[in-house]
């Protein structure tokens, strides 16, 4: 039987972590490799789980890994992950998500990676995005063609000249890497052998990743500032086809608007509401899916009293 499994760095509230790996386990997940940003209290509960491999990314960790912590946590997370990557294989398939990542599956996730022909070395799934307020409900992924740009135009007619696939975050999405090969090197979105990136990532089209980048305008607006900077709105993640990144067009809206523009932008393109439900069901990109997270945090960590 295929065996899989995922990889991720995690700086996040103990009831987040827990449901993040109740909900991956619930879905068939052979190995979690958890490395914690910080001390957290949920260690010992994955620790005691016999699927799942926690570690504390304190100073011993950094220093037996490179010599000391990198201050950047894309940089942390590449390294995490390609230190799990490395480790002697449990599994046939390895993945590297956040902690606001879920994989769904229109079929069992072993099932669609044992499909894949053998010369296989990566699969990429592609993210749906999570519309705000609403923890089920989300925007499908668009395929990158002659299509893409006008149909986001039309559902975002203000902003959408910008969205990169109408998306506030990526639409790369993740990819699962075959374990046993020599000098893998994983990164955020891709995965190289030496200097040159995995050649045939196959597409699985059987899974979805629901993304929770902007749960609430409260959330996003916490978070603005860090991923203006230092994330995933940061000013070196920039565009060649004319648009302006994201870091351009926040910087825009908020120097001529201040937060009151940064609101109407969320508003229209972000949250949940009945008109933007219609605008996308009217082109086939509406999803509806309950990760139902309290249920399966239950069901694996019964012992959990947060």
């Amino acid at each position: 039987m295929t065996r899989w499994g995922l990889v991720a760095t995690i700086l996040a509230e103990p009831a987040d972590i827990l449901r993040f790996a109740a909900y991956h386990l619930d879905a068939g997940a052979h190995r979690l490799y958890i490395y914690l940003d910080a001390p957290s209290d949920a260690y010992d509960l994955l620790k005691a789980h016999p699927k799942i491999r926690p570690t504390i990314c304190d100073a011993a960790h950094w220093k037996k890994l490179i010599g000391k912590r990198p201050p950047k946590h894309q940089v942390r997370q590449s390294l995490n992950a390609t230190h799990a990557y490395n480790r002697r294989a449990e599994v046939d398939w390895l993945i590297h998500i956040d902690a606001d990542e879920f994989l769904v599956p229109a079929q069992p996730i072993a099932d669609a990676l044992a499909t894949l022909p053998a010369d296989t070395t990566s699969a990429r799934v592609r993210p749906m995005e999570q519309l705000a307020g609403a923890p089920d409900v989300f925007k499908a992924f668009i395929p990158p063609d002659e299509n893409r740009d006008p149909l986001v135009r039309r559902l975002y007619p203000n902003y959408g000249a910008h969205l990169k696939g109408g998306f506030l975050s990526h639409v790369a999405g993740k990819l699962f890497v075959r374990s046993g090969m020599p000098d893998i090197t994983l990164r955020i979105h891709n995965a190289f052998e030496g200097d040159a990136m995995l050649p045939r990532a196959a597409e699985l089209v059987q899974i979805d990743l629901a993304h929770a980048h902007a749960k609430s305008w409260d959330d996003w607006y916490a978070h603005f500032r860090y991923r203006l900077e230092q994330g995933s709105y940061r000013p070196e993640l920039t565009r060649d086809d004319g648009a302006l990144s994201m870091h351009e067009l926040f910087s825009f809206i908020e120097a001529e608007e201040g937060e009151a523009g940064l609101r109407a932008f969320y508003a229209e393109v972000a949250e949940d509401s009945a008109d933007l439900r219609a605008r996308l069901d009217a082109e086939g990109l509406l999803r509806i899916h309950d990760l139902d997270l309290g249920t399966k945090l239950t069901q694996h960590f019964p012992d959990f009293k947060g």
